[in-house]
C-alpha cells in the first residue's frame, strides 16, 4: 500500500491525504518534518542519501527527514524515521517550520511545510543501507563552507534551511 502525505494549508491546518507519490507529481503542499542531530561537540550528522531514492539520491542532507503520518504527532514522526534510517533514538526538540517549494529534474516537486526538529546524540548511527548511503559528523561552519562551494551536493531543502535558518540552529 502506498504511503500517505498529509495535505496541509500554509497554517498547517490537516485538509486530506493524497499518496506520497502523487502529491510529488502535482507539487501539492504536504507536512514533512527535518530532524538535525548534534553530538557534545556541536557537530551536525549528516546522511548521504541512498543511490535509489526517487528524487535527490546520492545528496547529503540533514541527519533524517520525511513525512508524518496521518494521527502522528511532530515528534512522534522524527523519532520512528530516525530509528528507521539512522538506527537510533533520542530526544527531539521541535524548532520551527517553513514552507518551500522545490521542483527536480524528473518532474516531481516538493512543496512542503517542514517541521524542522532537533536532538543530541554522542555515538555514531547505524544506517539502513535502503535509505542510507553513508553518514558524517561535520561542524556546522564546515557544512556552511561547503555547501557554498559545492552546492550541487545537497538537497534542496537542506540547502534552504541552511541559508534562511543557520542561526537558529547554532
Amino acid at each position: 500500500m502506498e504511503e500517505k502525505v498529509i495535505l496541509v494549508s500554509e497554517n498547517d491546518e490537516q485538509l486530506g491525504l493524497m499518496g506520497k507519490m502523487e502529491a510529488h507529481q502535482k507539487g501539492i503542499l504536504h507536512r514533512a518534518f527535518s530532524v538535525f542531530i548534534f553530538n557534545k561537540n556541536g557537530d551536525l550528522l549528516l546522511q548521504q542519501r541512498a543511490l535509489d531514492k526517487y528524487h535527490s539520491p546520492g545528496l547529503w542532507t540533514n541527519t533524517c527527514c520525511s513525512h508524518q503520518r496521518d494521527g502522528e504527532t511532530n515528534l512522534q514522526a522524527g523519532r520512528r524515521r530516525l530509528e528507521e534510517e539512522m538506527g537510533f533514538s533520542c530526544e527531539l526538540k521541535e524548532m520551527f517550520s517553513f514552507v518551500y517549494k522545490a521542483p527536480f529534474d524528473n518532474g516531481l516537486t516538493e512543496h512542503e511545510l517542514d517541521h524542522v526538529m532537533l536532538g543530541y546524540y554522542d555515538e555514531d548511527p547505524v544506517i539502513n543501507p535502503e535509505e542510507v548511503g553513508s553518514f558524517k559528523w561535520m561542524p556546522l561552519e564546515k557544512v556552511k563552507n561547503d555547501m557554498g562551494l559545492n552546492p550541487e551536493k545537497y538537497t534542496e531543502w537542506f540547502k534552504i534551511i541552511f541559508n534562511e535558518y543557520y542561526q537558529r540552529l547554532l
